[in-house]
């Protein structure tokens, strides 16, 4: 079946140009030219991404970001015009998982898209088909159930967005080894990492902080190696 895309923009003229390229790759593609009315089509049927503009009457991309960030994991790539690294990273900690500016190349937004699906759906499938069933990965008081993609803090639910889960459970699987944002990036998307990721590959691990720390100022679990990368300690 083919996966689903929502595209939330009040600009027809992108939609159409999003839908014919996602279209000729094998997507179905519904749109909504606002917030609200994106939020309502999310209740009424199964999407499988979502890409959105901040700039849009109603509800902004920002609330529309929290509100399906609040509700699940689907991906999220919020495509605006707004092109300031605090408006990015305003993005990315709302819970987007990817970030493009316009005006943009369709055949990276594309590419992006296969990313992003890749990294949510068919990479946690290839997880769960490599661990043994019932594999969860232990650090501390942290458990990862890789067939369930459950993270549990001292027996407390924590709720992580698909590419956040990813890189914890690359870490987890290797306690005390040091991973470059490269090595990380690469690992999580299958794709090239290039210097522009940089500050994404921060704010993802800023956000783990704050959901896994007790204080993410003094992190117990993700240390910066400086120079080379990041790692999870096994003490």
């Amino acid at each position: 079946m083919a996966r689903r895309i929502l595209i939330a923009e009040d600009d027809a003229d992108i939609v159409e140009l999003l839908r014919l390229y996602l279209t000729n790759e094998g997507y179905e593609v519904v749109s909504a030219p606002n917030g609200e009315e994106a939020l309502r089509i999310l209740g009424d049927m199964e999407i499988d991404m979502a890409i959105l503009d901040i700039m849009m009457p109603k509800m902004d991309g920002y609330e529309l970001t929290k509100r399906i960030r609040g509700a699940g994991n689907m991906p999220v790539l919020i495509l605006s015009a707004r092109n300031l690294d605090s408006d990015k990273i305003l993005g990315l900690d709302l819970g987007a998982d990817d970030y493009m500016t316009k005006p943009f190349n369709p055949l990276e937004v594309v590419a992006r898209v296969k990313s992003n699906l890749r990294r949510a759906y068919e990479m946690n499938d290839q997880t769960a088909h490599a661990q043994p069933q019932g594999k969860a990965l232990e650090v501390g008081g942290l458990r990862l159930d890789t067939d369930t993609f459950i993270l549990t803090k001292d027996g407390e639910e924590l709720l992580l967005t698909p590419t956040e889960y990813k890189i914890l459970a690359l870490l987890m699987r290797s306690p005390g080894r040091v991973f470059t944002k490269a090595q990380i990036y690469e690992n999580i998307s299958g794709d090239p990492y290039f210097e522009s990721d940089d500050n994404t590959m921060m704010v993802h691990i800023s956000n783990l902080r704050d959901k896994i720390e007790d204080d993410p100022k003094k992190p117990r679990y993700i240390k910066t190696i400086r120079g080379l990368g990041y790692k999870v300690e096994s003490k």
